[in-house]
């Protein structure tokens, strides 16, 4: 019972940081006026079929129309193994239809919708169009699998509808718990199905829950010890909520009242700053560098200053295994998603490289997130997906350069200065000035001054004006503008 959650809360944000060992697994945030859209169910309009992709565009009232793509509408005749029908014959443009979301806008990308509504209670996630029961793969043991499938049949009423997937936290739980939760989940759709009647196109239907009361519904685990909350209105809504849906944790719910930031006091601001730099320092004096594109991720792991092995095939092999834990944990940690491209140091000897793999797989298995990892590839490159469903950490907490505009440098101070030499020679044949002034940054000007002096020189002569400097301290490298006087 060493994992432990820390929820900080202010009115503009909640921040939620998953601890294990007094070290830093997992980052949650959420803004007030920037609520993620997963689970949320809508009543859209389709605004566009496309055939062509066999897809549509649904409006559900956002800045950009949501996608959805003809493998997520949920038809009875593919549930009986019928062939799909087209999109064409399901759709068409200004129909009302309920959807929910199952990935946010990332990006320029909008939302990815789907018509099979799902959503979860504390240990059951409810499929009101099936009739499947499924379990969790996590829960691994055959026996137990069993048991929980006949308590879960005992607490379904005859004739009733709908499909339930057991989830993991489900393992430990009695009949009567499952009892609850399936009558709030029917409770719930009913509430949905009658808004769903009298509500005009482009409503939202169902908001999932704000992060606080997550963390009681997905992550609050039979492994966590206790849960620090420090705010004393947010534990009182927890406490309530808890009481009536997930009685277990009641008495692992803690307020945090000391004077101390409870984020500082676990280091956890910190750790925060680490997981936004390209740059991951391990141990052994190795580092990871991780590059985030709108592709896909990139994880090369490199010796660095680690020595210490006995050759060099051994400080390869060390430097990868240590890498392996923290490039599981960095994963979980950043939120990273989508393709992801991991560059292990090269490894001739083949058991080293099945040691490595086994690490990173076994590492990886603490992720509750679905992860694909395949072998090493013919160019020693392990290529893996984890499922993206909400903006990594960096997109919530950050936003492209200005000066930059996201390419992670700036063009030198000499570059700039040619880039300006050009500029003028291509005004001066369009322009006749008495004058050309140069406008720009102060280590643009000082070259200018400097090891460039020759070269403004030269080109005074060749246009046969003047050319004067002025330093604008608030333009950055890469800014200038030329002034004909």
């Amino acid at each position: 019972m060493s994992a432990e959650i820390l929820i900080n809360v202010t009115p503009q944000e909640t921040r939620v940081a998953v601890m294990h060992l007094g070290v830093v697994q997992e980052l949650h945030v959420e803004r007030s006026s920037q609520r993620g859209l997963v689970g949320n169910i809508y009543f859209g309009k389709v605004c566009r079929v496309l055939p062509g992709m066999q897809s549509a565009f649904v409006d559900i009232g956002l800045e950009r129309a949501a996608f959805l793509h003809v493998a997520d509408i949920w038809e009875e005749r593919r549930q009986n193994g019928e062939a799909a029908r087209p999109i064409e014959q399901i759709l068409s443009e200004g129909q009302g239809l309920m959807v929910q979301v199952i990935k946010d806008p990332i990006g320029t990308k909008g939302a990815r919708l789907s018509t099979q509504i799902t959503f979860a209670g504390r240990f059951l996630v409810f499929l009101p169009q099936d009739t499947h029961i499924g379990i969790s793969q996590k829960i691994g043991d055959e026996a137990g699998r069993e048991q929980l499938r006949q308590k879960l049949q005992h607490v379904i009423a005859e004739g009733e509808s709908g499909g339930f997937i057991i989830r993991t936290m489900a393992e430990t739980a009695e009949e009567s718990e499952l009892r609850a939760d399936v009558e709030y989940l029917r409770r719930l759709w009913s509430d949905i199905q009658g808004r769903a009647k009298v509500a005009p196109m482009k409503t939202m239907l169902y908001q999932d829950l704000n992060l606080s009361l997550r963390v009681l519904r997905d992550l609050a685990g039979n492994e966590i010890s206790r849960i620090l909350v420090d705010s004393r209105e947010t534990w009182q809504r927890m406490r309530e909520f808890s009481e009536q849906y997930t009685h277990g944790v009641v008495g692992k719910l803690q307020h945090y009242a000391a004077e101390r930031p409870l984020f500082d006091l676990y280091a956890v601001e910190a750790e925060i700053e680490r997981a936004l730099a390209r740059r991951v320092d391990l141990k052994s004096g190795g580092y990871l560098i991780i590059d985030q594109t709108e592709a896909l991720t990139t994880v090369d792991v490199n010796t660095g200053g680690f020595v210490g092995a006995r050759n060099f095939d051994d400080t390869v092999f060390k430097t990868n295994l240590e890498a392996a834990q923290s490039i599981a944990r960095q994963l979980r940690l950043r939120n990273l998603g989508g393709i992801i491209i991991v560059d292990f140091i090269d490894m001739d000897n083949r058991d080293h490289q099945h040691e490595v793999l086994l690490e990173f797989r076994k590492a990886l298995d603490r992720d509750p997130t679905r992860v694909s990892i395949h072998d090493f590839s013919p160019l020693g490159l392990i290529e893996m997906t984890r499922k993206r469903t909400r903006e990594s950490l960096a997109h919530v907490l950050c936003e492209p350069c200005k000066v930059c505009q996201g390419r992670g440098e700036v063009k030198t101070a000499q570059t700039v200065c040619y880039e300006i030499l050009r500029e003028i020679v291509r005004e001066a044949r369009q322009y006749n000035a008495r004058e050309y002034r140069i406008l720009a940054s102060q280590p643009v000007i000082d070259l200018f001054l400097d090891e460039e002096s020759q070269s403004l020189a030269q080109l005074s002569d060749f246009i046969g004006k003047p050319v004067s400097l002025q330093v604008e301290s608030l333009y950055t490298q890469e800014q200038y503008d030329i002034v004909l006087l």
